[in-house]
């Protein structure tokens, strides 16, 4: 384990969270803490710059975003071992979050130089709980993947998920979105919460559906920046249609579906009995009549 150790001589890295909306919501921490520090790293030094100016803060930046996150972390690496105090802010809400300040974060943690993170403004939280949707068990999946192949992975597990789960998405991708999700989903009374313009005057959090969200923003402009807050899937409704699933696949096939998955085969024998509702024997017996032998050409084994 790699301990941050104090005494070296490093500066600090600190995570300081933002408003995402409305100026109100920063911490006197943070405040205290972009005045105190020798260096801003920042998403956007435009903005951030709106910000410092508002409150009056008089400190060097650099820009550090999703564009230079590797090189420009080495910089600042460095800067910190020289002794230097480095905030880390982005163009809004907490470092980290679907942010290149990950990338920063986790060098530091990897080079013994402390970080602290300032709790703050956080669009995912905010949302989910104007939501009123289950909080207790919750996914984060930030922005979906641009690449088809890789989205349409994403979406597939998303399909069978039943937490409730969180999406940030651009307005220039929303409708393309919410028509990916419903064909992905293939069930367009999923619950849905858009919201938008959160901590500002019009803030929205609109409980609908992917099919009347997607017939909304077809005849509507999407504005602002969004947050999706998606209901988990249904899990009775889950179980029939993995269970009609699995009545059309062979025993063979639902047992080396667990095995391709990296189970041994006792492990995917007893998770094909417990998808099929029958005692790992049946299936032992069933594998026996169909073939005789395993795939390897062993003779199975209970």
């Amino acid at each position: 384990m790699i301990s941050m150790d104090t005494e070296n001589g490093y500066g600090t890295l600190y995570l300081c969270a933002t408003p995402i909306g409305n100026l109100g919501d920063i911490t006197e921490r943070v405040l205290e803490t972009l005045r105190s520090v020798d260096l801003i790293a920042a998403e956007d030094t435009r903005n951030t710059l709106k910000l410092l100016n508002h409150f009056d803060i008089r400190k060097p930046m650099t820009s550090y975003h999703d564009h230079n996150r590797f090189d420009k972390a080495e910089e600042l690496v460095a800067q910190l071992k020289e002794g230097k105090d480095i905030a880390c802010v982005t163009d809004a809400g907490t470092p980290g979050i679907s942010d290149p300040g990950e990338v920063l974060c986790r060098r530091c943690i990897e080079e013994g130089i402390r970080v602290t993170s300032l709790p703050g403004a956080c669009a995912l939280v905010t949302a989910l709980t104007l939501s009123g949707m289950p909080a207790r068990r919750f996914c984060f999946e930030g922005f979906l993947p641009t690449d088809k192949k890789e989205k349409k992975r994403i979406l597939g597990q998303l399909c069978d998920e039943e937490r409730t789960t969180i999406l940030y998405e651009a307005p220039h991708r929303l409708r393309e979105t919410l028509r990916e999700l419903q064909e992905a989903f293939g069930d367009g009374s999923r619950k849905l919460t858009i919201c938008r313009e959160l901590t500002k005057k019009y803030e929205e959090a609109v409980p609908t559906t992917l099919q009347e969200a997607g017939l909304f923003y077809e005849n509507n402009e999407p504005r602002g920046e969004y947050v999706l807050v998606l209901a988990g899937a249904d899990p009775e409704a889950l179980q029939k249609r993995r269970q009609a699933e699995w009545e059309k696949m062979g025993v063979a096939e639902h047992v080396a579906m667990y095995e391709q998955q990296g189970f041994d085969r006792r492990e995917a024998m007893k998770k094909a009995a417990d998808d099929r509702n029958v005692s790992r024997r049946d299936i032992y017996r069933q594998l026996l009549e169909d073939t005789g032998k395993t795939q390897d050409g062993s003779i199975l084994h209970q």
